[in-house]
């Protein structure tokens, strides 16, 4: 599923109109971050045409151990994804990394993904997330 700017800005408004005088930001977030997850499953479509990136952000975190990068990247490899920008960095004995990754060509949708990477998260015992660009994006435009 992909939405466009003007899609996920129609979703946040009436977001804010739902929830009225009870419209925080965090409220807010939280709304429409739940409503483009539903859509990403398939429960409610838009109008032929919506555009968005077909992105997600993926961020790893955990105790450092062998293997954390080849288990990730082999699984988005194996799904046919395209890792468009990494980062990685250690702090002390803790392993970050952040990736931008395009579904695009994948025959998984985010779910798929995300199940495929939770598997990945319990055996290394480290935490990942996988979020859609645009709700990245427009959660911190609110």
């Amino acid at each position: 599923m992909k939405l466009s700017e003007d899609e996920v800005r129609r979703i946040t408004l009436d977001t804010i109109t739902e929830l009225g005088e009870n419209a925080t930001p965090e409220l807010v977030k939280q709304k429409v971050k739940e409503k483009i997850e539903k859509l990403s499953e398939g429960s409610v479509s838009f109008p032929i045409g919506s555009t968005s990136s077909g992105r997600v952000i993926l961020t790893a975190f955990g105790l450092n151990k062998p293997g954390i990068v080849a288990a990730i990247t082999k699984s988005i490899a194996e799904s046919n994804c395209d890792i468009q920008d990494l980062s990685q960095k250690l702090m002390g004995d803790f392993f970050t990394m952040i990736m931008i990754v395009d579904l695009s060509t994948s025959p998984k949708d985010l779910k798929g993904l995300q199940k495929d990477m939770a598997k990945i998260a319990e055996e290394l015992k480290i935490k990942i997330y996988l979020q859609h660009e645009d709700v990245f994006k427009f959660m911190h435009r609110i």
